[in-house]
């Protein structure tokens, strides 16, 4: 599972260093690669099992329904399979326009996807949900131990 918060430096050609912990998630997975796709402020990243799986859902949907039409054609249509290759991803150019990433990036795991943020834009959304925390956990009883 993806977990933690990195920040990182997004080079001119568009890669970025995965860290170590991530890259274990994918070693023991045997995962060479992930798919990356745009979600509203941030990028997504998941495991090529996981994205399969996502997929074989999303197949499913209504070809008439509307809501899956929108996310067919937004999430599913921006999707790219990016290989890791010397611990580093290379995002392209039309995701990283899509994120609105810049120089300085963050990665945020979520367990089994990990979203890619703009620093200052993360910053921005950190206050927020750190804001939202306490009643946000509280409405989660299921999470208590």
């Amino acid at each position: 599972m993806f977990r933690g918060r990195s920040i990182h430096i997004l080079d001119d050609k568009g890669r970025i260093a995965i860290p170590a912990r991530f890259k274990e998630v994918l070693k023991t997975r045997g995962e060479d690669s992930l798919v990356i796709t745009s979600e509203g402020s941030s990028l997504w990243a998941y495991r090529k099992a996981d994205w399969t799986i996502l997929e074989e859902k999303a197949a499913r949907l209504s070809q008439f329904n509307t809501s899956g039409k929108v996310f067919l054609r937004y999430f599913i249509s921006g999707a790219e399979e990016c290989k890791l290759k010397n611990n580093r991803i290379t995002i392209p150019k039309n995701l990283r326009r899509e994120g609105n990433l810049t120089k300085e990036v963050v990665l945020v795991g979520e367990l089994k996807r990990f979203e890619i943020w703009d620093k200052d834009k993360w910053d921005e959304e950190f206050e927020r949900v750190k804001a939202g925390f306490p009643a946000a956990a509280e409405s989660l009883p299921e999470l208590s131990i």
